[in-house]
């Protein structure tokens, strides 16, 4: 790939990212193309390609996208062998979660998660759902504290206890979202996890953000087979159907190969999650970078289904 000078829809088809995202990217943390061809837009190198790629997965992990810019800034010498991690800059002594710069409410959540003070943690979590919404909590306090567990777990083995109670709490905050929600129409986005995959909470705020937005869907929940996604969507026929995968042992593109050929196939097939790579992905599969850009996806092809269908 050495002197390759890429244009932005070929940066954006191999990172598996929108076009919009790109121009975001360059716009905000100066990650753009650096190669200036007479006569033509500026292109992409090899160089910027492997800073961008630092940058998705890193913002796929759960790291604020300033940080996520200042680490890809810095070129791809991080170490990415599995999955994208920040410890140095995290790190903490003893039971301390360390949740980089994402601020003091985050900084207490996770000092609540250590103490195993449930009370506290979910006064937290509803009280940042209720001043910032789903969107901004997920992304700004609980990322961040529940990246930190993860980190410490793999640093120590321990914490395990830590980020049970703390799911289960962010679990329960974002059902009541779901309930409180006032979706209108029929529930025309379909979400599941990839055959396999038990990481749920991602999706549960997917969910959370949608019901928000006034967006009726069906969540399938974890484990779920490839055969029964596919019965589901030959059965209710949505919109857009959202497959989570958080590991690379759980994302087999064969999956989305299959709904895609499903008789009912949707609009939009979204794969969600750090467990997808963009370079195998089948035609026609779009992975969002993020919860923002998943809920606007889903809103766009909800608004393109009414129209095509006439309702």
């Amino acid at each position: 790939m050495a002197g390759e000078a890429l244009s932005a829809g070929t940066v954006a088809r191999r990172l598996g990212v929108a076009v919009t995202t790109l121009r975001t990217w360059h716009q905000r943390y100066g990650l753009g193309p650096s190669q200036h061809v007479p006569g033509h837009h500026r292109r992409y190198t090899s160089a910027d390609l492997a800073r961008l790629e630092i940058m998705r997965r890193l913002t796929a992990e759960g790291v604020a996208p300033a940080e996520a810019a200042r680490w890809a800034n810095q070129g791809p010498a991080v170490d990415f062998g599995g999955e994208p991690r920040l410890r140095a800059a995290r790190d903490g002594g003893g039971q301390t979660i360390g949740v980089g710069r994402a601020g003091p409410a985050a900084r207490g959540l996770a000092r609540a998660a250590v103490r195993l003070d449930s009370v506290a943690i979910s006064e937290a979590i509803e009280q940042a759902l209720e001043r910032d919404g789903v969107i901004a909590t997920w992304d700004g306090l609980l990322r961040p504290v529940l990246a930190g567990i993860g980190e410490r777990h793999a640093a120590t083995a321990g914490l395990i206890e830590v980020e049970h109670l703390m799911s289960r709490c962010v679990s329960e905050a974002f059902a009541a979202v779901a309930r409180a929600g006032k979706a209108t129409g029929p529930p025309r986005i379909l979400l599941s996890c990839a055959d396999e995959e038990q990481h749920t909470l991602p999706l549960e705020a997917l969910a959370a953000a949608l019901a928000e937005a006034g967006v009726a869907y069906r969540a399938l929940g974890a484990r779920v087979p490839v055969a029964a996604l596919v019965e589901a969507v030959n059965r209710t026929g949505p919109a857009a159907a959202v497959i989570w995968s958080h590991t690379a042992a759980t994302a087999d593109p064969g999956q989305l190969s299959t709904l895609l050929a499903a008789p009912r196939r949707p609009l939009l097939v979204l794969a969600a999650g750090p467990g997808w790579r963009a370079e195998t992905l089948p035609v026609g599969v779009v992975r969002p970078v993020g919860l923002t850009e998943a809920v606007s996806l889903a809103l766009a092809v909800r608004d393109s289904w009414g129209h095509f269908s006439g309702e």
